[in-house]
């Protein structure tokens, strides 16, 4: 099961900090990450990362966004920075097994991908 938060209003420039639970079976080879959605859009892959601490980043994202998980607590994150309107969107965090963090982001976005969870809104204004 993997549940998000930490979503919300913004203006462009502010920051979030997106957390994602994550409780159920676990695998030795796993692989984590973000992708996003806007209504009538298509879904895309926003961040991924793997159990050896690969991550893989979108283009428009890089050097703003941070992924990272806390193997302790089970919990993934997203740190945003320098927020703008192109980031507003249906945010879900998405966990799946045996792909390294390239191979995930590929995928992230597909129905097959593994689980899912709700999602937290953030809109930036």
């Amino acid at each position: 099961q993997l549940v998000e938060s930490g979503g919300g209003s913004v203006q462009a420039g502010g920051s979030l900090r997106l957390s994602c639970a994550a409780s159920g079976r676990t695998y030795s080879k796993w692989c984590m990450g973000w992708f996003r959605q806007i209504s009538g859009k298509k879904r895309e892959a926003v961040a991924t990362i793997d159990s050896n601490g690969r991550t893989v980043y979108k283009n428009s994202v890089k050097g703003r966004f941070t992924i990272s998980f806390d193997n302790a607590e089970k919990i993934l994150y997203l740190e945003m920075n320098n927020l703008n309107g192109e980031d507003t969107a249906l945010y879900r965090c998405a966990s799946s097994w045996g792909m390294t963090a390239m191979a995930a982001f590929d995928r992230i976005a597909q129905d097959d991908f593994g689980y899912w969870g709700d999602g937290t809104q953030v809109t930036v204004s």
